[in-house]
């Protein structure tokens, strides 16, 4: 770990990024410019996927790196403020081997030069309104963005819209209107659809209504996994990490493990027809 961190820091040094200190298991950074962060980092994951392929499987650890832009105070060596705060948050929050980062960084990036993800609002603790996030895609082969749609064709039907979603796991089944949205599917009494299995977080993912549609949003630490079903029977599923999705018609959803596991715990959920369009997915190729 010792190791690993130094040469964090000597990455971020040769982008001009100053080492304010270690803690840990991390390392804690600042730039003249978001631009020059994000440039660091991209090149940390890069590389780091590269090393990784050289080291035995049980000393592999993936980089989780959160970037933020804004005023910050330094005092007696340390520095202060909302911008190292939210950083800090953003790590926490990014899957392994994922770089979060602020609209403010966002605007820094000449135009075209870093392919990103707009992650939408996200709740970040310690913050009273929603921050909106984007995801840097920093792999290498990434060359653009494809919008892929489900196998379904789109499911439309006249004068009508979302309404309710029925969820049943086992011999539990819960119906919840458009008003009694946003819910949590998770492990504690806290979730309003509550999966007791050891792969689930404690609140593992939510379901709200946003602009007519049915949105699935993964919150978890392992992750969620999406699947519809059509008239040619069901689809390829989609891996949603700290991801979203519009859940439409029926199908499953795979709580901490992939549906292609028969042990995953799975949630069959049906919605009621509307004008709602399939399910589409920004992916990197």
């Amino acid at each position: 770990m010792t190791r690993l961190t130094q040469w964090i820091g000597g990455v971020c040094q040769a982008h001009g990024g100053r080492v304010v200190k270690s803690l840990g298991d991390g390392v804690f950074a600042i730039f003249t410019s978001g631009a020059a962060a994000t440039h660091a980092v991209i090149e940390l994951q890069r590389y780091h996927q590269k090393r990784l392929l050289a080291w035995p499987a049980p000393l592999r650890m993936a980089l989780q790196i959160g970037v933020a832009s804004g005023e910050v105070v330094e005092v007696e060596g340390d520095c202060y403020g909302d911008a190292v705060n939210l950083a800090s948050r953003l790590s926490d929050l990014a899957g392994p081997g994922q770089i979060w980062v602020t609209a403010a960084v966002i605007s820094q990036l000449r135009e075209g030069s870093v392919q990103h993800r707009d992650l939408g609002l996200i709740n970040i603790r310690g913050r009273s309104e929603m921050s909106v996030v984007h995801r840097i895609d920093w792999q290498e082969d990434v060359t653009s963005f494809l919008t892929v749609p489900a196998a379904l064709a789109p499911l439309r039907m006249p004068d009508s819209s979302f309404g309710q979603i029925e969820l049943a796991w086992l011999d539990v089944r819960s119906m919840f209107r458009t008003e009694e949205l946003p819910i949590h599917l998770g492990r504690v009494d806290d979730a309003q659809f509550v999966v007791n299995d050891p792969r689930v977080s404690r609140l593992h993912a939510r379901i709200e209504l946003r602009q007519g549609s049915c949105v699935l949003i993964d919150v978890s630490t392992y992750g969620t996994w999406v699947r519809f079903h059509g008239n040619d029977g069901p689809s390829t599923e989609i891996a949603l990490r700290r991801e979203e999705c519009v859940l439409h018609g029926r199908g499953e959803i795979g709580l901490g493990a992939p549906l292609s596991d028969f042990s995953a715990p799975t949630i069959a959920f049906n919605t009621s027809s509307g004008d709602v369009m399939l399910s589409r997915r920004e992916i990197a190729r």
